[in-house]
C-alpha cells in the first residue's frame, strides 16, 4: 500500500494550518514553517509523508519505552478488541484493570496498595491533591489545606496541577484561577523545612517530581534530596506525593525514580510511559492507610467524588500488560545500563563546547542548556529544525534542547542521535552569531 502523494501532503498542511490548534505551539510560527506529518512509525523512528525518517529522540513527548509497533504490545490490543474496546469502571470491572492493578502494586515502592485510573499525568496528579485535601478533612484535620511544591515544578495543565506548579511562562496567567501553595527551593531541603516551620499544622502534603524536573529544563536534585523530604512530611505529618509521570518506568535508570533513595510515597503519580506511549492511561497509587480514609457507610458520603469516562479503558489496560510484559521478557533495565554510559560518553564533548552553557542528566533524561542568546533568535528552535533537516525528532523547552530517546534505542542509533545533536548545535548557533552580528 503507497503512502500520500505530494499532493496528499500538500492538502494536510493546507487543512491542518485551517484547523488545528497545536499544543504549546505559537500557531502564528506554526503557520510559516512546513510541518512533518508523521505517517507511520518502526520502531524507534518515525516516518513522515514524504517517507523521511527520523530517529524519534523524545520518545513522542516521553512516553514511548519499547519503540513504535512492538509486535507484543500490537497483539495485546488486537486481542483485547475482539473482547471489549471500553466499558465503564463506575460500578463495573474488567480483567485487564484488575489484573494491571496487581501488577502495578507489585513492583511499586512498598505501601502502595491502591491503584484509582484516570488518562493523562495532569489527572493522576490532580486526583492526588483531591485525595490528599479530602483525606485530612475526613479525619478531621480541616486545618490541613495547604501544599509545598517545588519552585520550577511542572505536574499537568488541569487548574488544580497548574496550581502546584512553578513554571511562570506556563502557569503564571492563570494565577486568578488558582489556589495558593508554598513554594520551596529545588534541591534544599532547609528551605522547605524553613516553610514546615511557618505553617505547623496547615501542610496537607508534598508534591516533588523525584531526581529530575522535566519541564523545567531537566533540573537535577542533589543526591539525599528526595530522602530528606520524606523524613520532613514524617516528622511534620504531611503526605508525599511523587510525580513519577515523566521519570517512571525507567527513565532515570530504574522502574521508579523514588527506587534510588529507597523512598516511598503516600501518592504515586504515573502516565506516560505504562502503556509503552500507545494509549492514554494514567493512575494514582494510594496507600492502604488513605484509602481506608475514604471507607463508610453510604450517608457517611466519604467517597472520592471524581472519575473519568476512560478510567481504567480496557485497551490502554491491555496494552499497559504487555508493556510490563516486555519490560520483564526483554530485560529493558539491564538492558539500559550500558547505554546510559554511552550516553554520558557521547555528551561529555558536547558538554565542553562553548556554545553549550551546561548538560544534566539523570539516566536517559538529559538536558542541554545552550549558552545566552537573545529570546527572538529562538535558538532552541533552530536546533530543532537543524536536527529535523539531519534526520532527527528533538523538542526544546526554551533554550535547553532535551534528549529522552526510547529505552529500547540501539547503541548505533543513540551514537547517531548524538551525532546529529552536536551537529544541529553548531549549525544553530552559527547561524545566530551571524544574525545577532547583523
Amino acid at each position: 500500500m503507497s503512502g500520500p502523494t505530494r499532493a496528499d501532503h500538500v492538502a494536510l498542511v493546507e487543512a491542518d494550518r485551517a484547523h488545528l490548534w497545536h499544543p504549546f505551539t505559537q500557531q502564528r510560527d506554526w503557520a510559516r514553517e512546513d510541518p512533518v506529518i508523521v505517517e507511520r512509525a518502526e520502531g524507534t523512528d518515525l516516518i513522515d509523508t514524504h517517507g523521511r525518517r527520523y530517529i524519534d529522540g523524545v520518545s513522542s513527548l516521553w512516553c514511548n519505552v519499547h519503540g513504535h509497533r512492538h509486535p507484543r504490545i500490537d497483539a495485546a490490543i488486537r486481542e483485547q478488541l475482539d473482547r471489549v474496546a471500553h466499558s465503564t469502571m463506575l460500578g463495573l470491572s474488567h480483567p485487564s484493570a484488575i489484573e494491571l492493578a496487581r501488577r502495578l502494586v507489585e513492583i511499586a515502592p512498598p505501601g502502595l496498595t491502591r491503584v484509582f485510573y484516570s488518562d493523562s499525568g495532569s489527572t493522576a496528579t490532580e486526583i492526588a491533591l483531591k485525595m490528599a485535601f479530602q483525606y485530612w478533612r475526613q479525619r478531621g484535620e480541616d486545618q490541613r489545606t495547604r501544599f509545598i511544591s517545588l519552585r520550577e515544578a511542572y505536574h499537568g495543565d488541569t487548574i488544580g496541577s497548574v496550581s502546584v506548579g512553578g513554571i511562570d511562562l506556563f502557569h503564571a496567567t492563570y494565577r486568578p484561577l488558582l489556589f495558593d501553595t508554598h513554594a520551596a527551593e529545588p534541591g534544599d531541603a532547609s528551605d522547605m523545612r524553613r516553610l514546615f516551620e511557618e505553617h505547623p499544622g496547615e501542610i496537607a502534603a508534598v508534591i516533588v517530581e523525584p531526581l529530575v524536573q522535566g519541564a523545567a529544563g531537566m533540573l537535577v536534585h542533589p543526591e539525599g534530596y528526595l530522602h530528606a523530604v520524606r523524613e520532613l512530611c514524617d516528622e511534620h505529618g504531611a503526605l508525599l506525593i511523587c510525580d513519577e509521570v515523566a521519570v517512571g518506568f525507567g527513565r532515570t535508570g530504574r522502574m521508579w525514580a523514588c527506587e534510588h533513595e529507597a523512598v516511598a510515597p503516600d501518592l504515586l503519580c504515573i502516565a506516560k510511559g505504562i502503556t509503552g506511549g500507545y494509549l492514554p492511561l494514567a493512575a494514582t497509587l494510594a496507600s492502604e492507610r488513605i484509602y481506608e480514609g475514604f471507607l463508610g457507610e453510604h450517608n457517611d458520603f466519604r467517597t472520592l467524588f471524581h472519575g473519568h469516562t476512560y478510567t481504567g479503558n480496557p485497551l490502554a489496560c491491555a496494552a499497559a500488560l504487555a508493556t510490563l510484559d516486555v519490560f520483564e521478557e526483554e530485560r529493558t533495565l539491564d538492558r539500559l545500563q550500558p547505554k546510559i554510559a554511552l550516553l554520558a560518553e557521547l555528551l561529555a564533548p558536547i558538554a565542553a563546547r562553548p556554545d553549550v552553557a551546561e548538560v544534566r542528566r539523570r539516566g536517559f533524561m538529559t538536558g542541554i542548556q545552550l549558552a545566552d542568546y537573545p529570546v527572538e533568535l529562538r535558538i532552541g528552535h533552530r536546533v530543532t529544525l537543524e536536527a529535523r533537516s539531519r534526520g532527527a525528532i528533538v523538542r526544546p523547552l526554551g533554550d535547553t534542547v532535551v534528549l529522552m530517546p526510547p529505552l529500547a534505542i540501539s547503541e548505533g542509533d543513540l551514537t547517531r542521535l548524538l551525532e546529529i545533536v552536536a551537529a544541529s548545535i553548531e549549525a544553530a548557533t552559527a547561524d545566530a552569531e551571524l544574525r545577532a552580528a547583523a
